[in-house]
């Protein structure tokens, strides 16, 4: 018996797992959660009573979250990691005879995640900067998708949209405009202070990068309270088990460590980007925690492997659509960074 099409992930989605002393290839935090963390979740985990279910709605978690974004708890859906929430989104406003818009170079993950819920995605082309082209939005409604997902900043350019363009398209779109911002808190804007405007935004974020807690697979959305029903209908019950919520909640007590930590990873995203353009790169400008990076001169997939060969790893997203040959670093700590930046120069030395 065969499974049915659109299964497989989509080939580059993967990131190569190689045994180097600098690994900057998957988005993560560099630095694990604050000491203090592990020890108050071992004490907080002596008080589950882990016989009985988890809060089905997760109630401690979305009135904590709610709290950080100065919402209201039933305007919160939270799920296992982001993509679980981009899941459930399709299963309750994709499927079959339905359609979702993406711009792409974007995240892999919203075409494969189409397919396994059967919803047909139409694809746009980004302009040659790598931000939406306001010149195809006619065509984008005249397609009349039931959702359009923008990933701002955009994985993998790094790219912030421009919020005039957001709201253009929040004004005049009927549908659901999922704005997925797993790299919000590293930018300059956030979609999240229009949800009071436009009920039909839901902004999504993710515990895997700003929380240093990509191990746990915690994800959420904030939208209008009827969009955050339909979501929770849709999970399967229980989807939340008490030791992430116990773990999210807790997480959030440590906001200013992690917002330190937040203006750390900015400063040292600044400083690579400018190293590399003093080394005739061509660099996109970013408001995540990457940059995207290339070079005329340089083959990317040479340039890669040479960075492996010399103990560091980054993203080779050359199979991506639309990216071209370009390579994409994450920013690590300062250490990693400048193990980085000395190796790529002495790579140029060599040429």
């Amino acid at each position: 018996m065969l499974p049915r099409e659109g299964i497989r992930i989509q080939s580059g989605y993967h990131s190569p797992q190689l045994d180097v002393k600098v690994k900057l290839n998957t988005n993560e935090s560099p630095e694990g959660p604050p000491e203090n963390f592990s020890d108050a979740l071992v004490e907080k985990l002596k008080t589950i009573h882990w016989n009985r279910y988890p809060d089905r709605r997760a109630g401690a978690l979305c009135e904590a979250l709610a709290g950080l974004h100065g919402v209201e708890r039933n305007n919160v859906f939270a799920a296992n990691g982001s993509n679980e929430v981009l899941q459930t989104i399709l299963l309750a406003y994709g499927g079959h005879k339905r359609t979702a818009a993406i711009f792409e170079p974007t995240y892999l993950l919203y075409n494969h995640i189409c397919n396994l819920t059967s919803t047909n995605v139409v694809s746009f082309p980004r302009k040659s900067d790598f931000s939406i082209d306001e010149a195809v939005l006619e065509d984008v409604f005249a397609v009349s998708p039931e959702i359009i997902f923008i990933c701002s900043p955009n994985n993998p350019t790094g790219k912030l949209e421009d919020p005039k363009l957001l709201i253009e398209i929040l004004r005049r779109f009927k549908g659901l405009v999922v704005v997925d911002e797993a790299y919000g808190q590293f930018s300059s804007f956030s979609a999240v202070d229009l949800l009071p405007e436009y009920k039909s935004l839901v902004v999504i974020r993710t515990y895997s990068k700003t929380w240093a807690l990509a191990g746990l697979r915690l994800g959420y959305a904030l939208c209008d309270v009827a969009i955050s029903e339909v979501l929770w209908e849709t999970a399967l019950p229980y989807h939340l088990d008490s030791f992430k919520q116990t773990a999210g909640e807790l997480a959030l007590s440590d906001s200013e460590a992690m917002s330190e930590r937040i203006g750390n990873l900015i400063a040292e995203r600044e400083r690579i980007a400018k190293e590399l353009l003093e080394m005739g790169f061509d660099v996109v400008p970013s408001q995540a925690n990457f940059i995207l990076f290339g070079s005329e001169a340089l083959d990317a997939k040479l340039l890669w492997k040479s960075l492996v060969e010399k103990d560091v790893l980054v993203r080779d997203v050359t199979s991506f659509p639309k990216i071209g040959n370009r390579l994409r670093v994450t920013v690590g700590n300062h250490k990693e960074n400048s193990f980085f930046l000395q190796k790529i120069k002495e790579i140029i030395a060599q040429q």
